[in-house]
Parts: C-alpha cells; structure tokens; sequence
C-alpha cells in the first residue's frame, strides 16, 4: 500500500534530494492523515455518543486534532518548497521545523484537554454502555493508526524529517491510548470496575510526556544544534582526502532546514605550494560538497610554513603538551615571530564547549608549559571555542 502510494503519486520519488520531492512526500503524508483521521474521528465520535464513554469520545476528539495537525504538517510542506527570494536568501526550509514544532505544541494541548476530561469522570463516574459496535470501531481504530505510525516512521526516515517522525510517534500515541480505552471497556464490563476516567487520565499522561519530548526534538535545529558527528567527521575525511591538504579545523554548519545546509571551514595547505594550485584545490572542494552533498561550503585557506626552522618539531610537541592539559584541546594557525631577545609564538587553541578552564587559566598553563622548555619563548594565543567538535589533526 505504502509503495504503491508513493509511486502512483510521487514522480521521480527516489530522488529525496530535490526538495520538490521531499515536499511532495511531506504533502502525500498529510493528505492520508487527514483522510484516515476525519474518518477514524467520526467513527469514534457516534460509537462514543452511543455508548456514553468519555474516553472514546476523548479518543475522537484526539484524532480530529489528528486531522488538524496533518493540515498543519501539509501547509508546512507547501511553504518550505518555496524558493529563496531577497528577504529570505536562505529560502524557507526551516518552515518544516516549524510545522513539527506546531503539531507537537497540538499535542500537548490535546493531552491537556484528556487530563481534564479523565479527571472529570472519575469524579463523576457513569456507566458505559458496552456494545459490538463499540469493540469494532476501536479494533478498526487501532489497525489504522498502526498502519499510519509504520507508514509515517517509514517517510520521515527516508527523507530524514523530524515533522513526519513526530507525526509517526503522535499515531504510535493513539494506537496505545485507543487499546488503553479498549481495555478499560472490556474490564469495565465483565467486572463491573468503573476503569473510563482512569484510562483516559493514564492516556492523558502518556500523551503529554511524549508532547514535551517532540516540542525539545523539534526545537532543537531552530536553536542551532551542533551538527551530528557523523557528519562533521565525514565533512573531515572528505577535505583531508584532497591533495595537498594538512589540517582542517573551526568547522561550522549552519541549518535552514532539511537540503538546505551552509558551512564554512578553515584548511591548511604548505604556505611553499603554488598559492593558484592550493586555491584550486579549494575551489574542488567546495564544488564537490555543493555537487555531491548538497552542502554550501565555504573554505578559508591558512597557509602553513612546513620548511625550515623545525616548525614542525614545535608544532609537534606544542600539540602534545596542549594534549596533556586535555585530550579534547587543539592548536592551529601557529607561526612563529623571531624577535631581538624573545620569540613569539602565536597560535589559536580550541577548547570543548563547558571547559572546566576559563580561558585566561588555559592560556597561563599553555605558556607554563612553554616557558618551562623555550624560557626565551612567549604565547599570543587566541582561544576559540569548538561548534563541532572536529578533530585538528589528521590523525
């Protein structure tokens, strides 16, 4: 069924790097949902005015949320594919983001709304008419909203959409609170144990729990969160994989929204290699990332001196004993200033977010290190905090 949807109405449905193909799985995903759940909420709404149960006609009302949210999630779609213009230069991705942040707030809301609903009938317990009907509905119920959990996991992880993985855990919500509300009908009836406002207190708080988890998921990349490891470590090997490349570091991704990730990181190439060679090399990659990985990346070039002067020898053992305060500490950029009576090294030390060290600390310990080996020697050092964690060396 999911195949077949994806095919009949998606064209060129493999190619989730167009971002007219990622819309149009966001938008194939929101017209089902609210065709199953208007369905699913009139369905529930007549089995729980029949019956008289505040938790079926709670269940109902959720999944009319259900269908709120899906247009919610399909305008958010329609407004991310919309290109770039010259108020918003980065175009409108992010609007994906807030979509999911939107259907996440609906949820919480809606656990609210069942709280209050619970707490009423069980302060206030009516007997609830137990009937075929009522049984069926919820079964169909279940089945629907497990099919919907599995077909909305399966979309939003194939083009990586946290808006689609928050509609996949909201339909994986409701096949647990519709067989939390199926299981109090059947004990309710067969022990005569008025079990309707409890259950739907229980579901409430289910509800809301994984309400408040989704709003901290989806907020996260409007925050700016640090970019997943596995891609600053790609991003690095890739770089180091070019010719004439020595080091990389101060890497930082920038996400507007899904397919739309811009980038800037600094390389080090000999300062003896022909400087129109190294640039390019530059130039490839930066080409490379925007061809292969859809990354805007921008390259600053830092020309290291690699002959003479034991400068590596020095970068060498300084790295060491900057390593020796924390292995999470590098150095980058040195150069070193020969002067009348002293020698000046200058360089950046990058430090992990949360150091244990202010910076002034650090930079006396780094020129305690220093002097005790070069007493002629003496630190500019220019600290710089790590936004993603990307090792110095090639190593």
């Amino acid at each position: 069924m999911q195949n077949w949807l994806i095919k009949k109405l998606i064209k060129d449905s493999d190619n989730i790097q167009d971002l007219n193909v990622r819309a149009a799985y966001g938008k194939l995903s929101g017209k089902v949902g609210i065709f199953c759940n208007v369905v699913l909420f009139i369905g529930k709404f007549l089995a729980g005015t029949i019956s008289g149960s505040v938790s079926i006609t709670a269940d109902a009302v959720n999944n009319l949320s259900d269908a709120a949210s899906s247009i919610v999630s399909l305008v958010g779609f329609k407004l991310a594919e919309r290109p770039a213009d010259e108020e918003h230069p980065y175009g409108h991705a992010r609007f994906e983001y807030l979509s999911g942040l939107t259907v996440a707030v609906m949820i919480i809301v809606i656990g609210i709304e069942l709280f209050k609903t619970g707490l009423d009938k069980v302060l206030n317990p009516s007997p609830v008419d137990f009937s075929l009907l009522t049984i069926t509905v919820l079964i169909i119920s279940i089945l629907v909203k497990l099919w919907m959990a599995v077909f909305n996991r399966s979309l939003g992880k194939k083009i990586n959409s946290s808006t689609l993985e928050a509609t996949a855990a909201d339909s994986r919500n409701d096949v647990i609170s519709t067989g939390a509300v199926l299981a109090a009908a059947v004990i309710s009836e067969y022990f005569d144990i008025q079990l309707d406002g409890y259950m739907g207190i229980a579901v409430a708080v289910f509800v809301l729990i994984s309400g408040i988890g989704l709003v901290r998921e989806t907020l996260d990349p409007l925050l700016g969160k640090a970019p997943d490891p596995a891609l600053v470590d790609y991003i690095r090997k890739k770089i180091l994989s070019y010719d004439g490349v020595l080091g990389t570091h101060d890497l930082m991704v920038h996400d507007y929204g899904p397919g739309r990730q811009f980038a800037s990181v600094h390389v080090e190439m000999a300062a003896e290699e022909d400087v129109l060679k190294s640039h390019d090399v530059i130039d490839d990659i930066e080409r490379d990332f925007l061809n292969q990985d859809k990354i805007n990346l921008i390259v600053h070039y830092d020309p290291i001196v690699t002959e003479g002067n034991g400068i590596d020898d020095l970068r060498g053992w300084l790295m060491e004993q900057v390593k020796s305060i924390d292995r999470r500490l590098s150095i980058h950029d040195l150069r070193v200033v020969k002067g009348n009576t002293k020698t000046k090294l200058v360089f950046d030390c990058v430090k992990p977010a949360f150091f244990h060290l202010s910076e002034t600390e650090l930079k006396n310990q780094i020129c305690e290190l220093v002097s005790k080996k070069y007493p002629l020697y003496y630190c500019v050092i220019t600290i710089d905090t790590s936004y993603a964690a990307m090792p110095h060396s090639q190593d």
